[in-house]
């Protein structure tokens, strides 16, 4: 629902009802934090009370021009208007943040490098802003201790969360989360770097999503593409929607993957020395996957490789992701 500085995407940006509740209830809450009535708000945009009330009941939304008019009232930026409710909830969870952003107009891969984190965000959005927050409840110094570089180059976009001082990786993978918000419309595949205890790849549609690194638990949800873990870390994967293919690499690693029960995956043994096991309703389980020969077009692949790993595919009815 965020936008950039290109305004005309605006009317493309709050088109469900879940968007338009969520743009209603912002505004509400800003005149209503600014103790200003209806009346009030509609003589200073120069507009009827009845279209103040459209605005708020969700019954319509203010052109372009009104949108700059209300963000200059309340003294707030347009992308800040039009912020979402989740990412608005995660900034206001920590006690210090550092964001910085970067406009593309065109399709991007991405490299993401990070020297250590708690939990390190990747997800898609209806925007043109590279947006990357980083945050903490214990980093007061986190704008000094922590730097965001953003290079664009041709086709790929570098972003490299670098450390300074004495702030340390072991301290980082204990108290940073870093948040990364890249445009739905521009993305091409995406290579991240680093250790992290959590990993998340939420509403990403990009053909290949590559992590690197060491990680502990993994959330796939509303993913379109290729993903590809390499980590010899012991995981615990949830799959919670994926439209694809998993694959995960790993060296003498044990790992749990769940994934919902109707959905329909292929799943395949590479390497050496490899095993794939089966579970449903907290037992072991037969073998519950796409046989090859019943493969189609919308089965989705899971695929195991490297040496000497386990892996145990979990199906439940509705996967959960506790951080």
């Amino acid at each position: 629902m965020l936008v950039g500085k290109n305004f005309d995407c605006y009317t493309f940006t709050i088109q469900t009802e879940e968007e338009h509740k969520m743009f209603s209830t912002k505004l509400k809450d800003l005149r209503r934090q600014a103790k200003m009535s209806q009346e009030k708000m509609a003589e200073k945009l120069r507009v009827s009370r009845q279209a103040v009330t459209k605005w708020e009941t969700g019954a319509g939304v203010p052109d372009i021009e009104n949108v700059k008019a209300i963000a200059s009232l309340f003294d707030i930026s347009i992308d800040e208007l039009l912020e979402s409710e989740e990412r608005s909830r995660q900034k206001g969870d920590y006690l210090y943040d550092s964001t910085t952003e970067y406009d593309i107009d065109c399709g991007k891969n991405y490299d993401i490098t990070f020297s250590g984190a708690k939990k390190v965000s990747l997800c898609g959005y209806k925007g043109e802003k590279i947006r990357v927050c980083l945050a903490s409840d214990q980093i007061e110094e986190i704008q000094s201790v922590f730097k965001v570089r953003i290079d664009d180059v041709r086709k790929k976009i570098d972003i490299d969360v670098r450390r300074f001082g004495n702030m340390t990786e072991a301290r980082a993978k204990k108290e940073l989360d870093v948040f990364i918000w890249i445009p739905q419309q521009y993305t091409g595949e995406a290579e991240i770097s680093g250790n992290t205890s959590v990993l998340e790849l939420t509403r990403m549609g990009a053909k290949n999503i590559e992590f690197s690194g060491k990680t502990e638990r993994v959330l796939v949800h509303d993913v379109t593409g290729h993903v590809e873990i390499n980590s010899n870390e012991d995981m615990n994967i949830v799959c919670a929607g994926l439209c694809g293919r998993l694959d995960i690499n790993q060296l003498s690693s044990t790992s749990r993957l769940t994934v919902p029960e109707n959905m329909e995956f292929f799943a395949v043994k590479k390497g050496i020395g490899n095993h794939i096991y089966y579970e449903k309703e907290g037992g072991t389980a037969e073998d519950f996957s796409v046989k090859e020969e019943e493969i189609d077009d919308s089965t989705n692949m899971i695929e195991l490789n490297g040496m000497k790993s386990e892996l145990i595919i979990e199906a439940v009815p509705e996967p959960e992701f506790e951080v």
